[in-house]
């Protein structure tokens, strides 16, 4: 039996988002250099994307590139970039097939130029779509996200646009780069490390986390399943008690 079908269509998350980690331990296992890994990694990205469609979830968010991985080394990065136009670029087809809206999240205009103009096409080709928004974290990291939306408060609040008294949590989240997404439901990180590497930190404030050791390229559509399986397995209280949350 697939673990497909132990889940509750009626209790899927609406968004799931994914730090795909453990591409160059992959390669290395394999005796190949981490490029080698970064390409049977976009295998994973394809069979995830369709599974999210497949069983109706409304955001996936891939975590592809933080701020900090521009201090790779520079042929590693390089390799990343051209890897990232040329699956861009090919992964269109999937995108049509199966109604996915492609959206992107970032310092975007940090990226090279024919990045930001291949995505920017595939963002544009694929608007329409609407069954499930595969959105890439592409040099992202939330302590630059946060910095930025302090930055844009506080010049409201300098320009007299923003009174500091009307600061809360919904204008934070108004301000974010995620402000169009609702929240992640369930955050899931491969390759058996178990943190969150500077990774929406406040949108996961009440996600649950799961780890799993399976590194990115071996990562399938069973996986996922599983995944949302053990989600629904758990309580979610935001901060109440059981008997609350259940009626009693």
């Amino acid at each position: 039996m697939s673990f497909k079908d132990l889940i509750d269509k009626q209790r899927l998350p609406r968004h799931v988002a994914i730090i795909m980690d453990g591409n160059g331990r992959w390669a290395r296992l394999r005796g190949k250099y981490r490029t080698y890994g970064h390409r049977h990694g976009v295998r994973s990205v394809r069979e995830v994307a369709e599974a999210g469609a497949e069983l109706g979830l409304e955001y996936l968010t891939l975590f592809a590139f933080s701020t900090e991985n521009w201090k790779r080394p520079k042929t590693e990065v390089n390799a990343l970039m051209r890897l990232l136009v040329q699956t861009i670029h090919k992964e269109i087809k999937t995108l049509h097939e199966n109604n996915i809206s492609l959206k992107a999240i970032g310092d975007l205009d940090n990226l090279p130029e024919p990045i930001l103009s291949e995505l920017t096409e595939a963002i544009s080709e694929t608007a329409k779509h609407n069954s499930m928004s595969l959105i890439l974290a592409l040099s992202y990291s939330s302590r630059w996200e946060i910095t930025g939306t302090i930055r844009t408060i506080a010049e409201k609040v300098r320009a007299g646009a923003i009174n500091p008294d009307d600061i809360n949590q919904k204008m934070i989240c108004d301000h974010l780069s995620t402000s169009a997404f609702p929240d992640p439901e369930l955050l899931i990180r491969t390759s058996g490390e178990n943190r969150i590497s500077n990774f929406l930190l406040w949108q996961i404030a009440y996600a649950e986390l799961y780890f799993t050791p399976k590194l990115w390229p071996d990562f399938r559509k069973e996986d996922l399943y599983e995944a949302i399986v053990d989600y629904q397995k758990r309580e979610r209280r935001f901060g109440k008690i059981s008997e609350q949350v259940n009626g009693k």
